[in-house]
């Protein structure tokens, strides 16, 4: 962390010292671009990078951005402090407009749609001339601080203040329950929604706030070009921005800086024939001296560099027989960038981190020691499960937590769950068993929301959950783990519980731009719980480590642990003991039982027996989604129904 803020601090320092390193107006302007499009990638990548969609309609938000201040520099000549703060709002708006349908669709159709959105805005621009000019365009001349109107260098300078700004806004959003709601989208949508994040609510969040950063990047590159016209917000833009992404890398600041780099300067090196030679050289030197590196460190293979070093080495030869670059420039330009997507899809700055991932281990592991050295201090390893606590204790006048009344789930003419009741008395554990295809995690998905019943009635707490979102019935009290493994994989194991523990955080989009003492106390708060919950589960060594290299049965433990952020009163567990080894399941069964003594209620489906046999008060069974027998679990374990139901025959 803070490397990464030295390595900041000075390449700021060293774009802020371009004007006094040079005064040559053009590579002040190229570097000016650069930042300017920076900011736009910022917003773009949480669209991108963080959710996981994408975007065709960023030209247009781009373009209303720089209009704004046309139209308010023409119509009211307002000063420069209001006229950025309104493309912020004012783009944001339109962004929202966009998304609130959009997003209600996905994959090629939400590209469509947000392609259909920056050509109706390009169009809009274009005709609109009692507004914006229409073909003609807008002239706009520098702005004005204090009655100072600023020079080239000036404005410069305030482009490089709006880029560190939006660096350090930008980047307290994605480190904060902001930033891992917004990647859990994209880990798994299901479990964000059971982890009470609602999967729309927060897509919409995202786009807002990219199309704030694509609001304040127009203004600022209206003032730049002092000209506007609608023909530059167009489509080839858009896929510019995209590309840049993927170039430079996703989900990293640096990685949209360098994307911006490629994006402004490739096309201006591709111009010139001596120029193009020398990048091609050196490109070529850097991927053999990289895969020699990477195959002594044994961090790649001979396969997986071969064709890299092939091909740059012939780009390089080819370079030196050309004569004239012009008549080759797309061509060459479009293989490079499918050079990129191909081999390096987390983009160079991925690639990088790849390369260094050892050192950021070491780095996360020191951190994993601090906050232990910390949790034993404070003495705050009890705190996991305060809230249910209460809660259970606060309502202990009803025995039933959890009624379920004549449920039918239908899905055509089958009859996944027929006509099923089940009572679920508080801090009981319930065991939910039957055959495969029982309709056992059919009912999961019932209780929790994913599926609507076709029939019947459900009621927790007294309350009926028909009706509610995932994440509404997450937040209202129940918690559950999946049957096929539901983690984000992309994120640690401590940033998998703490979007567990989404919930707790009351703080805005403003108290997290501003790091306000509010904000602070609630992380810090959270992450303590976090760790308690790792250690709880036994994972607590593991903290920063990703959960998709986890072995199957820590990822097990690690959604339970991220289901009890949850603080809930009601645990759903879809088979834990999957995967797990004998000594893990008795450690399982040891978990199990905490969780109830914490006064949490759990209804556990699982093919253990011994499992379900040893920690179950009752036990319901399911077959053909009917429910054939309830009771002790002895009583079930001799029933001649359930008896014929797993192994086909009768008792005898």
């Amino acid at each position: 962390m803070k490397k990464s803020f030295i390595f900041a601090l000075i390449a700021l320092i060293g774009a802020a010292l371009v004007p006094l390193i040079t005064p040559n107006p053009y590579y002040i302007h190229l570097v000016e671009t650069i930042m300017i499009y920076s900011i736009l990638l910022f917003g773009l990548d949480i669209v991108v990078g963080y959710t996981g969609q994408v975007s065709l309609g960023h030209s247009g938000l781009f373009g209303i951005g720089a209009y704004t201040v046309g139209v308010m520099f023409m119509k009211f000549a307002a000063p420069l402090w209001l006229i950025l703060p309104a493309s912020i709002f004012i783009t944001a708006f339109f962004g929202a407009i966009l998304a609130l349908p959009a997003l209600k669709v996905s994959g090629p159709y939400l590209a469509m749609v947000t392609l259909a959105f920056g050509t109706i805005i390009q169009i809009l621009i274009n005709e609109m001339t009692f507004l914006t000019e229409g073909p003609l365009g807008v002239k706009i001349p520098k702005p004005q601080i204090a009655g100072i109107k600023l020079d080239d260098r000036d404005f410069y300078w305030l482009v490089c203040a709006m880029l560190a700004l939006s660096l350090l806004v930008v980047h307290r959003i994605l480190r904060s329950h902001l930033g891992r709601a917004f990647e859990a989208l994209r880990g798994s949508p299901v479990a964000s929604d059971c982890m009470g994040v609602s999967v729309y609510r927060y897509k919409v969040y995202a786009f807002v706030i990219s199309a704030g950063f694509a609001g304040l990047a127009g203004s600022l590159y209206a003032y730049s070009e002092q000209y506007i016209s609608p023909n530059t917000y167009n489509f080839e833009l858009t896929v510019l921005f995209l590309l840049a992404i993927i170039m430079g890398g996703r989900k990293t600041r640096s990685g949209a800086i360098l994307g911006a780099t490629i994006i402004v300067l490739l096309p201006k090196l591709l111009d010139d024939i001596e120029i193009f030679r020398i990048v091609a050289t050196i490109a070529c030197a850097l991927i053999v001296i990289g895969a020699v590196i990477g195959l002594i460190k044994k961090w790649l293979t001979f396969n997986s560099v071969l064709v890299p070093v092939i091909g740059t080495f012939c780009l390089a030869v080819f370079s030196y027989q050309l004569e004239n670059i012009t008549d080759w420039r797309l061509s060459i330009f479009g293989l490079m960038i499918l050079f990129v997507v191909y081999y390096l899809q987390d983009g160079i700055i991925g690639f990088m981190n790849k390369l260094l991932s050892a050192q950021r281990v070491l780095s996360e592991q020191q951190d994993l020691k601090l906050h232990q050295d910390h949790l034993a201090q404070e003495g705050n390893k009890e705190n996991a499960f305060e809230r249910s606590a209460e809660a259970s204790s606060a309502s202990e006048q009803s025995t039933e937590l959890l009624v379920a009344k004549e449920v039918l789930m239908q899905f055509g003419g089958l009859k996944a769950i027929n006509m099923v009741d089940l009572r679920v008395k508080r801090g009981e554990i319930h065991g939910l068993i039957g055959p495969n295809g029982s309709g056992k995690s059919t009912m999961m998905n019932v209780l929790t929301g994913i599926y609507t019943p076709t029939a019947g009635q459900i009621d927790f707490k007294g309350q009926t959950v028909i009706g509610k979102t995932s994440s509404e019935i997450a937040l209202s009290g129940i918690a559950r783990t999946f049957q096929n493994v539901q983690l984000f994989g992309e994120m640690t194991a401590l940033q998998n519980v703490l979007v567990g523990l989404h919930h707790t955080f009351k703080s805005n989009l403003l108290d997290v731009a501003l790091a306000s003492s509010r904000y602070k106390r609630e992380d810090d708060h959270a992450t303590h719980r976090a760790y308690a919950l790792l250690d709880f589960v036994g994972l607590g060594s593991l903290a920063s480590e990703q959960a998709r290299n986890l072995p199957y049965g820590k990822q097990r433990l690690l959604e339970i642990a991220r289901a009890l952020a949850l603080d809930p009163e009601l645990l759903l567990l879809d088979e834990p003991a999957a995967g797990l080894t004998a000594p893990d399941i008795k450690e399982l069964i040891a978990i199990i039982r905490k969780i109830r003594d914490h006064h949490i209620t759990v209804i556990l489906i699982e093919h253990h027996m011994d499992v379900v046999m040893s920690i179950c008060n009752t036990v319901s069974v399911l077959d053909f989604g009917q429910k054939i027998a309830e009771g002790k679990p002895l009583d079930v374990q001799s029933n001649e129904k359930v008896i014929e139901a797993y192994l086909g025959g009768s008792a005898a």
